[in-house]
């Protein structure tokens, strides 16, 4: 039997970037394999690893001000602003061993005001909250109760810190009940222990302590034994924003936003050194085992100096840009790198190997950078595939930095997670332009992308992933305005020419650029050779004014013979690329165009509102405006071919998908699987968040795709396998998989496979096999099948002796049945018993439920996965009462009738019997 199923295009989400941090508190386990980040006012947990997300706690819907974690990761600990303090337990996950399981303990509000910062003791049993009324308390994590309340500070507690101090017992204080004791035992008399103070095998004690920092740029140092505090250190004139402490130096570090670091001596609290920092600093702490200091702060600068003589040991380096100031550094002891948070959310791994051979008296370079994460890729402006493998991705995200992002999705090996080579990991920065990049472009081998800026000019970058260099090797200045549009060609060399085989040693002929200065430039790029020897920068080879308003878009159609530009002033020009001459203009859209994309070389005729395409070789053009609509043109007499409407904003990018899908199956082989042609498909993204997938022939909506909370601006697809990539303003990134043919294949296996079974239900029935009938028939989801089988059942005469529905091999499937089926079964009862003919075989199989399961079973039904029409238990109960009372008032009804029925008959027969005799009556009686 031939089976003819439509096909129905579809995408599915395969991957996503998302952001991880957005801000807030960051903290790090003792193995340096999971890291807590704020998400707003969710936490996140994330494999530093392999870039996998652990866990997602969803928050109590306010900002989270503190996110803490235990050096062994047994608990989370996590401060909102709405007063509370969560404290949850983590554990592996039995189900899925590569996520976390995190379990919430307690609730409790930790202070009046808002948590502000908050320490864990290196053994992950006691936490300490700093809030904004100026107290500190000392909970115990695991029993969820206050230690320890300290009040003495002014203003907000802004940073604290556990330690403890170790030296002699002699050295120790002690209460006069303690040397009372200690002058008896030295006499001879025999005493215990002294409880209060610890003390080792070597007569070595430890004091525990919590240092806290304030606002008003005081320290207090507490005594956690004695409950009071042991020192107040008053010699910063700002807030406090970092401690630490340094058992082998004996010494705390303190760090403010005076701009002073300072060096306190545990055994007097006096001032041993301050170091002039020259910056805002926001955090410090101890390097190999105290010998160095770090420091980081506003000038986004991570810095080293030596503990004894106060001395950078880094060299100097140039002050960051405005998001490049540092708010948290994060180490462990065991641990061979630093973590620094900076204010763009940018996490920024620097190696610690160079501090294990340096000289007394040199210095090093800055302490080299062994990966990067972007926290969030905040407004994806642009996008694109790039290197020859497409295994990286570009993304212009609303500064003046490109990032490349790796999207290889093969298994990593230990060495490759070590430098965090997994899918969505940042691999490199380029940084040149000073202003916001807003477009970008890349050429047909993928190692050469261009990029233009506010700052008025364009570059030209080599994108060489084997040797892991990423260079500008052209600046093109000349605009006055900022660029909205930049073109590389996209035709490939003549194959077996040098640059088809080396692409990266041949950069692109000529690069077009379109600026808010109404101009378009186009530019002869210079060989990478040449460009060294010659300091003059790049001149364009023509200028022209376009258009009236700003240029949103340019491209390059498919053999580099014609470009295209978009603009405001709602018209589209169409240009050659040699002479820089208007070859035609595209009027239709009644507000600016926003993209504008050549067809594919060999992309079919299509058919347009008023029949097909002119002919001619020059092919079709593809538009979007802010008037909500597509158009597809004819570049042979710039006529509109067709025009798609359906979002409901601004559409921002358009785009043709390629004309060959990916192999159409992976179960087929593969010398029996040649690509199947796609119809002619074009992709549109919009400012209410869409992609849609248009079918150009036809005109009608393919599939719309929706992954994205604000407007999509970027939109680009991958070449061979189909891939559709969208980002957008809510910092996401989606890669669209074509399920298409997949989507077929299991159409067409289940349309087959249920034809199979409806065949076999028949048979089923027809050889009165109930068991494998009423199965089948219920997970088909036939009801009018397997009523036809019931009532059949229930019409049995004579009914089987011992058989509550008339049937044995009846009774025994509707005592075995399974909760979803059983569940099912309820929802077809409660149908059938709503129509007074199917009523009675209702009745019958629900009082064989009623009487075979006991109450448990039946109340304890849920209707897990079947979304049959009514949900819960309780809603077809109460359908299933009020129709059964219903019936049986109908019932009564017909018994109070049938007494009045058979008093008239027998009223009507005395009456016979008293006029005509006996014999008349008998007769009469014989009669009837």
């Amino acid at each position: 039997m031939a089976l003819r199923t439509s096909t129905v295009t579809t995408f599915e989400p395969e991957r996503t970037i998302q952001p991880i941090y957005t801000g807030g508190d960051v903290a790090l386990d003792q193995e340096g394999r999971i890291l807590a980040t704020c998400l707003g006012e969710d936490a996140l947990l994330t494999d530093l690893g392999t870039g996998e997300q652990l866990a997602r706690i969803e928050g109590d819907g306010e900002v989270l001000t503190t996110l803490s974690i235990t050096p062994t990761a047994s608990h989370l600990i996590a401060c909102s602003r709405s007063l509370s303090m969560r404290i949850y337990a983590l554990q592996q996950s039995e189900e899925t061993p590569s996520r976390i399981d995190a379990e919430l303990l307690r609730t409790q509000k930790a202070h009046t005001t808002p948590v502000i910062t908050a320490a864990i003791d290196r053994t992950g049993t006691l936490l300490a909250t700093g809030g904004a009324d100026g107290a500190v308390k000392v909970w115990d994590i695991r029993g969820g109760y206050v230690t320890h309340t300290f009040r003495g500070h002014a203003g907000v507690i802004s940073a604290l810190h556990f330690f403890e101090t170790i030296g002699p017992a002699a050295e120790t204080p002690v209460s006069a009940k303690h040397r009372r004791k200690q002058r008896r035992k030295s006499s001879g008399v025999q005493d215990e222990e002294l409880e209060d103070v610890p003390v080792n095998g070597s007569g070595v004690t430890a004091s525990f302590r919590l240092a806290s920092g304030s606002e008003d740029g005081k320290i207090r140092i507490w005594d956690l034994e004695k409950r009071k505090a042991l020192s107040t250190l008053d010699s910063h004139v700002s807030v406090v924003r970092g401690l630490d402490f340094s058992p082998v130096e004996n010494v705390l570090v303190s760090a403010s936003r005076d701009k002073t670091t300072i060096l306190w001596d545990a055994r007097s609290w006096k001032v041993r050194k301050v170091i002039p920092i020259l910056e805002g600093v926001e955090s410090v702490g101890f390097l190999s085992d105290g010998a160095y200091i770090y420091t980081g702060g506003e000038n986004g600068r991570l810095r080293i100096w030596q503990t004894d003589s106060g001395r950078e040991v880094t060299q100097e380096q140039d002050i960051g840009g405005e998001g490049d100031g540092i708010v948290h550094i994060l180490h462990q002891p065991n641990l061979d790198f630093l973590l620094c948070v900076h204010t763009d959310q940018k996490l920024v791994f620097h190696d610690l190997l160079p501090l294990s051979d340096i000289a007394p008296e040199n210095t090093i370079k800055p302490l080299p950078i062994l990966r990067r994460i972007s926290g969030t890729h905040d407004e994806i402006i642009d996008l694109a595939y790039v290197t020859p493998e497409r295994s990286l991705l570009a993304l212009a995200t609303n500064s003046e930095d490109i990032r490349l992002v790796s999207i290889t999705t093969e298994d990593s090996d230990t060495a490759a997670l070590d430098a965090g080579n997994y899918f969505g990991a940042d691999v490199a920065l380029l940084s040149g332009h000073e202003d916001i990049i807003i477009c970008l472009d890349v050429d047909w081998s993928g190692c050469w992308l261009a990029t233009g800026a506010k700052d008025n000019t364009a570059r030209l970058w080599r994108i060489d992933r084997a040797e892991n260099s990423y260079k500008c090797i052209a600046v093109f200045t000349g605009h006055a305005e900022s660029l909205g549009a930049i073109s590389l060609p996209s035709n490939p060399p003549p194959a077996g020419s040098n640059a088809y085989a080396n692409p990266l040693d041949n950069p692109p002929p000529f690069l077009l650029t379109g600026s808010q200065d109404r101009t378009i430039k186009r530019w002869d790029v210079p060989r990478r050779e040449a460009s060294k020897a010659d300091k003059k920068p790049p001149r364009a080879l023509y200028t022209r004014k376009a258009h009236d308003k700003d240029i949103n878009a340019i491209d390059t159609n498919h053999n580099s013979t014609l470009f295209a530009s978009a603009s405001q002033d709602r018209s589209v020009k169409i240009w050659s690329v040699e002479e820089g001459e208007v070859q035609g203009i595209l009027r239709g859209h009644r507000r600016g165009v926003w993209s504008v994309k050549f067809a594919p070389k060999d992309t079919p005729t299509i058919t347009g509102d008023s029949g097909p395409a002119a002919s001619g070789n020059r092919g079709v053009i593809l538009t979007g405006s802010g008037d909500k609509t597509v158009k597809i043109w004819s570049l042979t007499d710039y006529s509109c071919l067709r025009t798609l409407e359906g979002h409901t904003n601004s559409v921002l990018k358009v785009l043709w998908m390629p004309l060959l899908s990916q192999t159409p199956s992976t179960e087929e082989p593969t010398n029996q699987k040649p690509h199947r042609a796609r119809p002619t498909q074009i992709a549109s993204a919009g400012g209410d968040g869409l992609v849609k997938i248009w079918d150009a022939t036809t005109g009608e909506v393919a599939t719309t795709l929706d992954n994205h909370t604000d407007r999509v601006w970027a939109l680009t697809v991958h070449p061979t396998t189909s891939v559709l990539v969208s980002g957008g303003g809510d910092s996401t990134v989606t890669f669209w998989k074509d399920t298409t043919s997949s989507t077929l294949a299991a159409t067409t296996a289940a349309s087959t496979a249920r034809i199979e079974q409806e065949q076999q239900l028949q048979n089923y029935i027809h050889k009165g096999s109930y068991r494998e009938a009423i199965t089948l028939a219920l997970a088909l989801n036939h009801p009018a099948r397997l009523l036809a089988l019931l009532t059949q059942v229930v019409g049995t005469t004579p009914a089987e002796e011992g058989s509550l529905s008339g049937v044995r091999a009846v009774d025994e499937v509707l005592g075995s049945l399974a909760d979803e089926q059983l569940f099912t079964l309820l929802l077809r009862l409660r149908d059938w018993n709503t129509n007074a003919r199917t009523a009675p075989v209702a009745q019958k199989i629900l009082g064989v439920l009623v009487r075979m399961y006991p109450a448990g079973r039946l109340a304890g039904l849920k209707a897990g996965g079947n979304k049959v029409r009514g949900g819960s238990l309780k809603e077809v109960v109460e359908a299933l009462r009020a129709y059964t009372e219903r019936h049986y008032r109908r019932m009564e009804e017909l018994v109070d009738e049938s007494y009045l029925v058979e008093y008239t008959l027998s009223e009507m027969e005395a009456v016979v019997l008293a006029d005509g005799g006996v014999e008349r009556a008998e007769e009469d009686v014989i009669m009837v």
